[in-house]
């Protein structure tokens, strides 16, 4: 990775703390902001040139914060992080600007490495298998995830099923 210094952008402390540590000991000048709310005074007073975003944050969505740091820096390298993977918020990210879309647990050395492949790579094999009804349970709850921007009581109730229900699935498809 190129010299510059790193956004991240993480509401779980202690996450950030430790990921903050891990970059700063391979020699990388790390900011903190715990979500969109704190990006435009990190960004009056930095010029982040890569950006580590938690995709669900107490403040707001990680996608609010990719729209953000690419609309203030059209060049930025973007690295979204999610313990909620599905193809729909992977497919927002990027189209937000964000260069890739990590799921946790991914290390240093999967966000480093992040960083610099720029280019996707055209010899990944399309997959021939076809799509369970639990994928597509899954790919339509987080549909309709970021379409409320994370509020589980309104994702709920746009789903027609108990916020309960939703809560217990949402915890056992968690990418831990």
């Amino acid at each position: 990775m190129s010299e510059g210094l790193i956004l991240l952008v993480e509401d779980d402390a202690d996450f950030a703390a430790t990921l903050k540590r891990s970059l700063e000991k391979r020699g990388y000048q790390v900011i903190t902001a715990s979500g969109p709310e704190a990006l435009p005074d990190v960004l009056a007073q930095h010029r982040p040139t890569h950006a580590v975003v938690d995709l669900k944050l107490a403040g707001g969505s990680g996608l609010v914060c990719v729209d953000q740091l690419h609309r203030h820096d059209p060049e930025m390298l973007i690295v979204v992080l999610t313990g909620f993977a599905s193809i729909a918020t992977a497919v927002e990210a990027i189209k937000l600007g964000a260069c890739h879309y990590l799921t946790k647990p991914s290390n240093t050395d999967d966000i480093l490495d992040a960083f610099q492949r720029g280019a996707g790579d055209t010899g990944v094999a399309a997959s021939t298998q076809p799509t369970t009804i639990k994928t597509l349970e899954w790919e339509r709850i987080h549909e309709t995830l970021v379409a409320t921007d994370f509020n589980i009581s309104e994702t709920a109730r746009r789903l027609g099923m108990h916020r309960r229900t939703l809560a217990r699935k949402l915890e056992k498809w968690q990418v831990r």
